[in-house]
């Protein structure tokens, strides 16, 4: 690695423990890190709005990139930087799709910061206040899309996860990027968006190259950025393609993986992998 100026890592099963709190060691690296003058990037399939929920916790600010590289956030002003919207006639033609072939499939959407469901979509229990939450609209997704979307949620309870990205991969060829981060529904954007496409677009806007960049991540949505990035760290509980695929493997989420190695990259003047 170069001198290293920025770091970009997930939140959920990387940074933030299982029970998604952040340890007094981790603010303290993140802190060290900022002192030294290095960007600190959080790289998210989280929205917006659980973007800066994390934020408010952790003391985290400046620019965050969401949705899994849909669009970047501005922590501080929340506001909306930029953004990559799947058409709404890509979306619709997809939502038609899925309909057809796999029935009782549900969607949720995410434009922006605007959020809705429809009816008999299930919401997870990691998100218990979307469901008392006056701003979620609630509505036929068609309708919900009628504008584009940053990202589209597809979920079916009786479905394998597997199954569901497989068969949402093929219905939406290429009009559309298919992931998932580790919940139990797929997400969908605009075709070609990663988290490594917005990262390394930001980077080019701030001269930063990718050998000045170190990467963490845990799941198959964070693979792009980890291979992009000079140095990519996976923690010890990712996905299997992930610890494959990384260039190194730290301490797990709740063992404070990220930490560690910023502890030790400090010590080495934040120059040395």
């Amino acid at each position: 690695m170069e001198a290293l100026r920025l770091i970009a890592f997930d939140l959920d099963g990387t940074l933030l423990r299982t029970d998604g709190s952040i340890s007094a060691r981790t603010r303290s690296a993140l802190a060290m890190a900022e002192a030294a003058g290095l960007t600190l990037m959080p790289v998210t399939a989280r929205p917006p709005r659980r973007a800066r929920q994390v934020a408010a916790r952790t003391g985290l600010r400046g620019t965050a990139i969401c949705s899994n590289g849909g669009l970047v956030y501005d922590l501080a002003t929340d506001s909306v930087l930029r953004q990559n919207l799947l058409s709404a006639a890509a979306a619709s033609a997809l939502i038609e799709s899925l309909r057809g072939a796999i029935p009782g499939v549900a969607f949720a959407i995410e434009a922006g910061v605007q959020y809705g469901c429809e009816h008999g979509y299930v919401i997870p229990s990691e998100h218990p206040n979307d469901r008392d939450d006056p701003r979620m609209r609630r509505g036929d997704a068609l309708a919900l899309c009628r504008e584009g979307v940053t990202k589209l949620i597809v979920q079916h309870a009786g479905w394998p996860l597997e199954a569901l990205l497989r068969i949402t991969r093929a219905h939406a060829g290429a009009l559309a990027s298919v992931t998932h981060s580790g919940s139990a529904f797929v997400e969908v954007a605009a075709a070609g968006v990663t988290k490594a496409l917005a990262l390394e677009k930001y980077c080019a806007e701030h001269g930063i190259a990718a050998g000045q960049v170190i990467a963490f991540g845990d799941m198959p949505n964070d693979l792009p950025m980890l291979g992009w990035a000079g140095h990519g760290v996976a923690v010890a509980n990712a996905h299997p393609e992930v610890l494959a695929a990384a260039d190194e493997i730290t301490s797990s989420n709740d063992d404070d993986g990220v930490a560690a190695v910023l502890e030790r990259l400090a010590r080495a003047g934040f120059t040395a992998s």
